[in-house]
């Protein structure tokens, strides 16, 4: 995609949102850390149901190490990997609190040596906790890197590098979220919703989904958008007797 498309790809973007967030529910730094590493093979929508409960009990690294892995599972065993992601939050709690004073570090460095912390997770802390202009690639836009043109690469961090080449540095504070948002409710993974793009223009996807066929309305005939109704067939003629008896 040529520089001059970047621009305008992104600039359509901000319009349509010009100030996204991300859709997971957090206070703090610390309730973000916890509710982005809970979200790993979630969904925001599961996660924000678990820590609604979980975080009017425990908001701190403090408070999580008092409920313990066995105290913190009942909140957040309707995710996926929940035994594994709560050893991972008390762990990292106890790291927190041993080596950072209970205060989560603004520095990728840092963050990714927290257990169940990656290099995406800490984009995602370091961007909406500390606005850093950091891009997470996930599902979502490694998917538009490729699909588009816009940032093509084999894996997450090849796009990644592309896209912090690519982006204008005016849009790199919200690029991460203009991103996932537009994979999430409109260059979706199995049927994208082309007709609905703001920027399909500029999209080198070639298998593009067509507009639906407007429904054929079942109003009265003569209606407009009514299907015609077809005239009926002549009627077979009934004999006018009987039918004489075989002997």
């Amino acid at each position: 995609m040529k520089p001059r498309d970047i621009a305008l790809f992104f600039d359509r973007l901000a319009a349509e949102r010009p100030a996204p967030k991300g859709e997971l529910a957090f206070v703090d730094p610390y309730t973000l850390l916890v509710a982005v590493v809970l979200s790993a093979q979630a969904t925001d929508v599961s996660v924000n149901k678990a820590t609604d409960r979980l975080f009017k009990v425990a908001s701190t690294p403090q408070a999580m190490l008092r409920l313990g892995v066995d105290g913190l599972i009942p909140y957040i065993q309707t995710i996926g990997l929940f035994r594994a992601k709560a050893k991972n939050v008390i762990r990292l709690s106890e790291i927190l609190l041993a080596e950072h004073g209970g205060v989560v570090p603004p520095d990728r460095a840092m963050l990714e040596t927290l257990p169940g912390v990656g290099r995406k997770t800490a984009n995602v802390v370091l961007n909406i906790a500390f606005g850093e202009p950091t891009i997470a690639v996930d599902t979502h836009i490694f998917r538009i890197g490729n699909r588009t043109g816009l940032a093509p690469g084999k894996t997450p961090r090849a796009v990644e590098d592309k896209l912090e080449k690519v982006v204008p540095a005016d849009r790199k504070l919200h690029a991460h979220h203009w991103l996932i948002l537009h994979g999430r409710y409109v260059c979706k993974a199995r049927r994208p919703d082309c007709p609905a793009c703001a920027v399909k223009d500029l999209c080198g996807y070639r298998a593009k989904t067509p507009a639906a066929t407007p429904a054929v309305s079942a109003g009265p005939p003569g209606a407009p958008g009514a299907a015609p109704r077809s005239s009926p067939g002549p009627r077979s003629a009934r004999p006018a007797g009987r039918a004489p008896r075989r002997g």
